[in-house]
């Protein structure tokens, strides 16, 4: 019965340790579980079947928590949970393309640094050069670098 319960403690830390790793990533409910059930079932061994059945325990766990890691990165489940479809969309910015140099708008946000501002009829993002800047703010476009507008704020 003793080799029962660490034989099903320790199956379950190696489900628990494999959904930890590869399903639910960071620290959550899965690993923490698989930490409690592999301590256990190490604890149960070492307090029952003494330090012989302990240590053999010790390394089973050790073997099946190594062996199933490898088993698993090497087998076709991961590539069916893996993502394969690239990203090709892109941001458009022919709102942007419709800037100059020169141009006078007005911020429609805080220009806490970035924000939005309307310049020739365009919502666009923009980043202030001034620091920050307040709603409804007349601004002028400074520079543009690299699709960045940056403005400043217009002195009337």
């Amino acid at each position: 019965m003793d080799i029962l319960i660490i034989a099903v403690l320790i199956i379950a830390a190696v489900i628990l340790f494999l959904v930890e790793l590869f399903v639910i990533p960071g620290i959550s409910l899965a690993g923490i579980s698989a930490l409690a059930c592999i301590l256990y079932a190490n604890y149960y061994a070492f307090a029952n079947m003494g330090m012989a059945g302990g240590f053999v325990t010790l390394g089973i766990s050790a073997l099946a928590c190594i062996g199933s890691l490898i088993w698993f990165m090497r087998s076709k489940m991961l590539d069916k949970l893996a993502l394969k479809k690239d990203s090709d969309s892109k941001v458009d910015r022919s709102a942007e393309e419709s800037v100059k140099v020169g141009d006078k708008g007005i911020s429609t946000t805080r220009l806490a640094q970035i924000g939005y501002a309307e310049i020739n009829g365009n919502i666009v993002e923009v980043r202030s050069i001034d620091g920050f800047l307040n709603e409804k703010t007349p601004i002028i476009v400074s520079r543009i670098t690299d699709g960045t507008i940056l403005v400043e704020k217009h002195k009337i």
